[in-house]
């Protein structure tokens, strides 16, 4: 006959000590000192005596506590030990959320950005990618469930947005998550390796970012950034951008500890760089300035160019080409990573080393025997080259010169 009833459990009243309140066939009550009543389960399994827990009243009830006692003691009969069984499925559970799209992309974002060295803004882009365009529809999901189908759904979606170019780089990513996946066993084979080919996505088109080349133009432009009326730092950034040439994104997480102002150079460390190679930027005497006016605001720690209502963080990747727009410059006229273009170009024309514009663009040579270089190559050229280009860029500013 049950020992235990509702009637009895609720008057059941808590002790200084917990005690026990004991039903039919091992199953029992742990009425404890702050009032919790736990239910537990008493059985035997390869002449062993053994506990399992199965929740607490009145969250579990007296009729449910009795009907998961009569399916473990069907396990039981059955040879299984429910115990060992529990903790496989806790097991399995946790397993399963650690190889989930988004846990495993977690694992690969960490492991690759350490070896691959990349940039803090270019990991920031990684990120977004995928959180804007794969892990709302992938992140839950097992990486091992994810299908061609499905990885191909999400890749639809942003062709139909017409972003071909972004698609793209989410391709090359996502494939080498999936091979990454393989090689940890989550996966038995690479699904994106499955879809990608030639005609996955158009092909995309090769543009270059906007740029002014004319002279004459590019002094209206020179003037026009030195009206710019919004805030200082912004101001003080856009300005010495065209001296440097440098990417937009190198100048945004620039700190005051790389620049030595009395030897009049910047050293931008390697993980910053596109191509992973540690640059010198020699600093013309306008260039430097400006950085000058800029320290007493920014420095002397932390971004050169930071946000005014956060320091601790750079100005936005951003931020230059609304500056721009705001003086009255379209993104189809210019862009902050067009003075790059802008000065490669009118560096050409007049005449400067080839070898030395390319070493101060940073730019990776295809060629190997041209790829054999340093930090440091052709320095004292560039040097010079950089003063005679400030130079040309005040008499444009001035109108003296086309």
């Amino acid at each position: 006959m049950p020992r235990l009833s509702d009637t009895k459990i609720r008057s059941a009243k808590p002790r200084q000590k917990p005690f026990k309140l004991y039903d039919v066939e091992g199953l029992y009550l742990i009425i404890n000192p702050n009032g919790s009543r736990w239910w537990r389960q008493k059985y035997h399994f390869a002449q062993h005596e053994r506990l399992l827990s199965l929740g607490v009243y009145p969250d579990i009830s007296l009729a449910d506590a009795r009907t998961q006692g009569a399916a473990l003691r069907k396990q039981i009969a059955n040879g299984i030990n429910p115990s060992a069984e529990r903790q496989e499925k806790k097991l399995a559970q946790r397993t399963a959320a650690e190889r989930t799209y988004n846990a495993v992309l977690a694992e690969w974002l960490a492991k690759t950005a350490t070896a691959r060295k990349w940039t803090a803004d270019h990991l920031e882009r990684v990120q977004r990618r995928f959180e804007v365009h794969f892990t709302p529809w992938l992140g839950r999901k097992d990486i091992a469930d994810v299908t061609d189908d499905d990885f191909m759904a999400c890749v639809r979606r942003m062709e139909e947005r017409n972003l071909v170019d972004t698609a793209h780089r989410a391709l090359s990513d996502n494939d080498s998550l999936f091979r990454y996946a393989r090689q940890r066993k989550y996966v038995k084979h690479n699904v994106v390796a499955d879809v990608r080919g030639p005609d996955t996505l158009p092909r995309t088109k090769v543009t270059h970012r906007a740029a002014i080349t004319d002279p004459l133009q590019l002094g209206q432009l020179l003037r026009a950034v030195d009206g710019y009326h919004g805030g200082f730092v912004v101001r003080q950034a856009l300005r010495l951008l065209p001296l440097v040439f440098v990417r937009p994104g190198e100048l945004q997480w620039a700190t005051w500890k790389e620049f030595d102002l009395d030897s009049a150079e910047w050293r931008i460390p390697a993980e910053r760089m596109k191509m992973r190679e540690y640059h010198i930027v020699p600093l013309a005497r306008q260039a430097v300035a400006i950085l000058r006016e800029l320290q007493p605001v920014t420095g002397p720690d932390g971004f050169i160019a930071h946000q005014v209502r956060n320091p601790s963080r750079p100005i936005s990747e951003n931020t230059l080409n609304v500056a721009l727009r705001a003086i009255g410059y379209e993104k189809h006229q210019q862009t902050s990573h067009g003075f790059r273009r802008t000065a490669s170009t009118l560096l050409n024309e007049r005449g400067f080393n080839r070898d030395a514009i390319e070493r101060q663009l940073a730019h990776g040579e295809r060629d190997q025997v041209r790829g054999a270089y340093n930090a440091a190559q052709y320095l004292p050229e560039r040097r010079k080259m950089m003063q005679a280009w400030a130079n040309y860029l005040d008499k444009l500013r001035q109108g003296v010169a086309a």
